[in-house]
Formats: structure tokens, sequence, C-alpha cells
């Protein structure tokens, strides 16, 4: 069951893996746990951040089917189904319902990018064959085109679809749509870069899908209670954490994999799962997690003085 609106920290996992087409089955577990212990308020994967575009389809549906049973209905789940087939989307959907997922999320189809009245068409016909509700994310730099106002406007008519994570790190879109919340009070509202996690729920955002949550869940978990708690001093001293994640470990790798690199080195040196890299990308190599390794132990203190434990 998804609240409505859905609101706090869900992060949007990594998928720790062994190689190629394997999962890393107990660091997955140990993931799982580790995320759920931070007070997370649900678990995204195929996202982003678990690199889901670039896995293949037997594993991704070992991956959901692993989490939903390791879950057990503690916090929603919600699965990834973007794909530039549609019917590989609706497979992958059918899949997740029978598993125990909670709801689906789905960034427009990438590679040949539509206009806006060609999304509204696609949004349409996939969600009437949806066997779960729809989050709708929008990842402009990935997938080339962005769920424009308007088109949000149309999909927030359609009872079906729950809410919209927003990563293109604009707050100027990001304000237009949450002035749209008004006429869909079950509408969530999320913010996926992490830089923008404090500012996105002064502008009235519901939560954040963001990726260093697999690393200190409860950090973030602690910038979303403070602020709506009205602890502002609190949030804004917790944020700076959360920049300070972003500086240290988000920066070391030269290319856009950087980020999943570093969040993978970084719960490899934590002991908790495998690093390996879906194919093109690899896992750092010794200089890198060697800087992984000191920037880590610096953050651990520094994360659990702002937190007070």
């Amino acid at each position: 069951m998804i609240p409505e609106p859905l609101t706090g920290i869900i992060p949007p996992m990594i998928t720790p893996m062994r190689g190629r087409d394997e999962l890393d089955v107990p660091g997955l577990e140990r993931l799982i746990e580790h995320v759920l212990d931070g007070g997370v308020s649900g678990l995204f994967v195929l996202g982003t951040t678990g690199e889901g575009p670039s896995l293949g389809y037997r594993l991704r549906r070992e991956l959901v089917e692993r989490t939903c049973r390791q879950v057990r209905g503690r916090v929603p789940v919600l699965v990834g189904i973007t794909d530039t087939a549609f019917v590989e989307s609706l497979a992958l959907a059918r899949f997740a319902a029978d598993a125990g997922a909670d709801a689906l999320v789905a960034a427009p189809p990438y590679y040949l990018p539509g206009g806006q009245p060609e999304l509204r068409e696609y949004l349409r016909h996939l969600v009437r064959e949806l066997p779960l509700p729809l989050f709708l994310y929008n990842m402009p730099s990935l997938a080339k085109v962005s769920f424009e106002i308007e088109t949000v406007r149309y999909a927030m008519d359609d009872s079906r679809i729950a809410g919209l994570k927003d990563s293109s790190g604009d707050m100027t879109y990001f304000r237009d749509v949450a002035a749209l919340l008004a006429q869909r009070p079950d509408w969530s509202l999320l913010v996926g870069p992490e830089e923008r996690l404090l500012e996105a729920l002064e502008a009235g955002g519901h939560g954040g899908v963001n990726g260093g949550a697999n690393l200190f869940p409860a950090l973030y978990v602690g910038v979303y209670e403070a602020c709506r708690a009205g602890d502002m001093a609190r949030a804004r001293r917790l944020q700076a954490q959360v920049m300070r994640v972003s500086e240290s470990l988000y920066r070391i790798g030269r290319h856009s994999s950087a980020v999943i690199k570093g969040i993978k080195c970084a719960l490899a040196c934590l002991g908790i799962c495998d690093d390996f890299m879906a194919e093109p990308f690899h896992r750092f190599r010794a200089r890198e997690r060697a800087l992984v390794e000191q920037r880590l132990a610096r953050l651990q203190e520094e994360i659990a003085g702002a937190l007070g434990v």
C-alpha cells in the first residue's frame, strides 16, 4: 500500500553485482537491511543509481523478486520500468506486481525522444494496462525529454498516476510542479538530486529519492524529519553534511558514472556489498578506492557528530 502522498526518503537502491549477469545476493540482503535501519520510507529499484537500463531482463527480475521477498512489506517497493520497448515495460510491471511490489516508476522512453503530445499518448496507453500505480520520473539529462508542465497537469487528471520524481535539478520547474499540487493533494512530489533536498522540501516537495541514502540513510531521513518538524537550524546542519557526501565521493572520477562508482565503492569499503559495475563501466581502481576509503572515514565521523550519535 502506497501512502497518499508518499513522503520521506526513498533511496534509489544500487544494484549489488558480482559479475555481468550475477547479483551479489548476500550484499543485496545486507544493503536492504542497512537502508531500512536508517528509517527510510520506501525503496526504489532499477532507477539510474541502480543502473536499471544497463541490466539484462533476467537480472532485473531477480533483483525485483529478491528485494520484495526481503522487504516483506515493511516499506513500499517501487520498481523502475523505463524502457525503449513498450511491451518490455509492461512485462516488467506485471512481474513486479506478482512479486509484491507496490508501485512503478517510468521515465520517458529514451534513445528516440518523443514530443509532448506523443508522451501524453504514451502515458495514456501505459497506465491503462499497468497493474500498479505509476510515478513519473523526470530525467531530461538522460531521457533527452522532460515531462513538461502541461504534461504533468495532464497526468494529474489520471488517478492511476501517483506522483513525480524530479531529477532535472531545475528548481523553477520543481516549484511549478509544486504549484499544481492543490489539484491533487494525494500526489507525491519527490526530488532526485540530494544537493537540492532541503530546498525542495521548503518548496513544497514531499521527500527525496537520493543516492547518498544508500550509504547514510539516517542523514537524509534526518534532513526530512527536521524540516517537517520546523527545526530549520538542524535541517540546514544536516543538509551541509549531505553536501559533504556529494563533494567528497561523487567527484573522484572524471565521467558521469563517478556518482554511482563513488556510492558503490563506499558501500564496498563499508563491507556491505560488492562494487562491480554494469558494463561499459568498471569499479574504481586502487588509487580511487584508497581516496574513497580516506574520505569515507572522515565523513562517518562528521555525520555521526551531526546526528548526535
